[in-house]
Parts: C-alpha cells; sequence; structure tokens
C-alpha cells in the first residue's frame, strides 16, 4: 500500500508543477493579450480597464495561486473571445476525444496483443517479418500523411467514409461511427505498432525464462506455451505500454483532429491559441496533463499489482 501510495501522491505533486509551467508558459508569450484581444486601434483607457478585468495589473503568483483556485473549484475561467464557461465549452468536446480514443482503443489494442503473440510463435518467420516490416512502415510515417492519404482514397475518391468528422449531440451511433472512422484509423495506426512491438519484446522476454523450458518438456505446443505461461507473466510491461499509449490516444489527438476537422479537445486548443485565449489554452492543457498523469499512475498501480516482486521487494 506504501508503493501504491507514493505512486499517487508523486502523480498529484507532479500535476500541481505542471500546472505552474502551463501558466508560466502562457504568461511568457510575446505581446500584449489585451492588445491581442481588442486591436491595434484600441485606445490606452480600453486597454487598462481590459487588462484591469482580467486581472493583468496583479503579480504573477497572485494571478497563478487566484486561477488555480479556481480550478479546485471547478471554476476553469470565462474564455477572452467568445465569453462563455471554459467548462462547459469544453465538455462536450472533451466527450468528442474520450469518444474517439476509445473506438481507437477498442480496435487497437486486442489487434496489438494478437500480433505480438503472433509475431512471438513465428520468430524470425515470414509472418513475424511481414507484422515488423509493416509495424516499422507505421512508425516512420507521420500522422498528417496518412490522414490525407486516408481522406484522398476513402473520402475523395471512393467516397465511402466523410473526409470532414462532424459529429453533434444527438446525432445517431452508427453515424457517428462512420464519420469518425478515418480519424481512428489514423490513431489505430499510429499507437497499434509500438504496443505490439512492445508486446512481442516483453513476451520473448520471458520466453527465456526456465518454466518455459519445462513447458517445453511436457509437451505442451508452442501456442499453449506462449498464451499460458508466458503472456500471464509478461502482463506488467505490457499494461504499461497499452496506459502510455491511451494516454496518447486522448492527449496526441491534435493533429488528427486538425486534419478531420473533428470538434474535440485538440481542434479547440489550436482554434483558441491562434486567437490567444489564455484562460482556455490552460484549461485544455491542464486537462490533457492530468489525463496523461493520471493514466501513468494508473499504469504504476497495474504493474505493481501484476507483478509479486514489486508488491513485495524483499
Amino acid at each position: 500500500m506504501g508503493l501504491l501510495a507514493q505512486r499517487v501522491a508523486l502523480g498529484t505533486i507532479l500535476l500541481f508543477a505542471v500546472s505552474a509551467l502551463i501558466f508560466a508558459g502562457t504568461q511568457i508569450l510575446p505581446g500584449d493579450i489585451a492588445q491581442s484581444i481588442l486591436g491595434q486601434l484600441a485606445t490606452p483607457v480600453a486597454l487598462a480597464n481590459l487588462r484591469k478585468e482580467m486581472g493583468l495589473n496583479y503579480p504573477a503568483y497572485i494571478r497563478y495561486f487566484t486561477w488555480l483556485g479556481g480550478i479546485l473549484q471547478g471554476d476553469l475561467g470565462t474564455a477572452l473571445t467568445s465569453k462563455l464557461d471554459v467548462a462547459t465549452s469544453i465538455g462536450e468536446r472533451l466527450w468528442n476525444t474520450l469518444f474517439l480514443a476509445f473506438w481507437a482503443a477498442i480496435v487497437s489494442i486486442p489487434l496489438a496483443i494478437v500480433l505480438g503473440l503472433l509475431g512471438v510463435r513465428y520468430r524470425n518467420g515470414a509472418i513475424d517479418k511481414l507484422i515488423s516490416g509493416l509495424a516499422l512502415v507505421s512508425t516512420s510515417v507521420p500522422e498528417f500523411f496518412i490522414g490525407y492519404l486516408l481522406i484522398y482514397f476513402f473520402a475523395v475518391k471512393f467516397q465511402v467514409f466523410p473526409g470532414i468528422a462532424t459529429v453533434y449531440v444527438g446525432m445517431p451511433f452508427l453515424d457517428k461511427i462512420k464519420a469518425i472512422a478515418l480519424p481512428a484509423t489514423v490513431l489505430t495506426l499510429l499507437v497499434l505498432a509500438h504496443m505490439m512491438r512492445m508486446t512481442r519484446a516483453a513476451i520473448l522476454n520471458v520466453m527465456q525464462s526456465a518454466y518455459i523450458e519445462t513447458a517445453e518438456l511436457k509437451g505442451l505446443t508452442a501456442f499453449e506455451i506462449i498464451w499460458k505461461h508466458a503472456f500471464p507473466n509478461a502482463i506488467a510491461p505490457i499494461i504499461n505500454v497499452v496506459m502510455l499509449n491511451l494516454a496518447f490516444l486522448v492527449v496526441g489527438v491534435v493533429v488528427v483532429e486538425v486534419i478531420f476537422v473533428y470538434p474535440g479537445m485538440g481542434q479547440y486548443l489550436v482554434d483558441h491559441v491562434a486567437k490567444r485565449d489564455v484562460p482556455v489554452v490552460q484549461a485544455v492543457g491542464l486537462i490533457f496533463a492530468a489525463v496523461y498523469i493520471f493514466l501513468n499512475v494508473i499504469a504504476d498501480v497495474a504493474a505493481i499489482l501484476a507483478n509479486p516482486r514489486l508488491r513485495h521487494p524483499k
């Protein structure tokens, strides 16, 4: 329990540290926020009033703790450009991003494990080399290239799926699935190769153990040895890599959402970075950081629970 508490405490401390970095990063941006909002023709009086309204007259540390206090109470602030509550605006977009990440994970995680098992079963053979080669190609090609390639073939040429992934509240479920098919495919290809290769490596590492030789002497088939003996003992590192890639599916969607004009957190962030809407950028950045840290803590906890040597180090 002490080790689990330590992981949770470290995650909490890291989140506070990241919040300070996010706030500092938005404060040191060049230019005048008030000037960028009101434009070059704004009068000095209007600029002074806006700076006072935004609290820019206070020292940075006071503004940070005021912002952090609001976050802890569920207040993410108000968008400077639209004057809408940031928490309300983010709610639907966060759900859209999680919806996209969920379906990408549903496809990629089982497929990565199956391909990893096949790679171990036929290691150094034609199937293993084919899977490894395709994985290498998948990790080498940037996501924007894959995205535009899918749009060209499946949206423009064959017109199977829409090129713009538009979803909205009340949209029929099957229509949503069709709308996110292309961006979900891009995300699946991005994380599939990494998870597959790590799964293969973890199982191959376990295959060197003495009890695997015992299982072979008992006459078990190669698949039985891999599935019943090697895979359960390699589950800890596999869980770690799965959680890391789940974090990427949520946090690393910015480019994919922009390509497909998907109404998620990434698109929302890019739109408001361009508008220099600091409260929105801070809130989205902190949510992304919280998701990433939370999933990493979950990975650490799962690894501890799955590995008796970590639970009982002595």
